[in-house]
């Protein structure tokens, strides 16, 4: 239960941060210094990334106190009241809102998805997949047990680039079975050598939770996508996130 606490309050530090000046420049002469100016900097960009709203004299001074080991001036059933307390005010407002972002990214994203399909050369699957064949391919299209290599660039409906390979100089490769089911039923559709934009909607990709912070959540995806080749079977995925998907996709 404890770590349970631990980690709503990490999420809560992550939501509340009213900023603050220094009445002074910090002397950044030496490591420990810097150290410190970097952490502080750290947490209170976070806080403030998530709106946490923090009194900065009264936790300075609960952290110069513990750290000083001076007798501190609330009990440790008050401290961890307040923090429970904390935690599960943080956690409730995480999760309005999420539902307030899922509700409005479903709608952007069913908007740009029925405006899409009518569009010159896209085609719609059964499943809601669209794609657009921007380079025809000759080659073989792969199967859900092989491994591809692929260019890509994935970007969300504001344009902003999520993750690329093109970026990074450096095809991937994986699984087709180790990626989202939108790029799976894509991959299979694709010959080989040719570049595709695929559309995917939030149910073929990261769903109501998102993914690592920039996928937020029921967000509708825009790949463009060159495989480059297909070799037959199935290797360990690599680069997976925690839903056991590779990050890239």
């Amino acid at each position: 239960m404890i770590h349970k606490n631990i980690k709503l309050f990490a999420v809560g530090l992550g939501l509340l941060w009213s900023g603050f000046t220094l009445a002074a420049n910090a002397d950044l002469t030496n490591k420990s210094d810097r150290l410190s100016y970097a952490m502080g900097a750290k947490t209170g960009e976070s806080f403030r990334t998530h709106g946490i709203t923090v009194n900065v004299q009264a936790f300075a001074q609960g952290l110069q106190d513990a750290l000083n080991g001076n007798k501190v001036q609330m009990s440790s059933e008050q401290i961890d009241q307040e923090l429970r307390d904390f935690a599960r005010t943080a956690s409730s407002q995480y999760q309005a809102k999420m539902q307030q972002d899922a509700q409005k990214n479903q709608q952007i994203g069913n908007a740009f998805l029925d405006a899409n399909k009518k569009r010159p050369g896209v085609s719609t699957t059964s499943s809601g997949l669209q794609y657009k064949v921007l380079t025809p391919g000759t080659g073989p299209k792969p199967s859900q047990s092989d491994t591809v290599t692929v260019d890509y660039e994935g970007r969300l409906l504001d344009g902003k680039v999520f993750d690329s390979s093109y970026e990074r100089g450096k095809p991937a490769s994986f699984p087709v079975n180790a990626v989202i089911m939108g790029w799976q039923e894509a991959l299979q559709l694709m010959p080989v050598g040719s570049t595709w934009e695929i559309y995917i909607p939030p149910n073929l990709a990261y769903g109501q939770q998102g993914a690592g912070g920039v996928i937020g959540p029921n967000q509708t995806l825009v790949f463009k996508v060159h495989l480059i080749k297909t070799q037959p079977g199935n290797s360990n995925p690599v680069n997976q996130n925690q839903n056991g998907k590779t990050q890239a996709q």
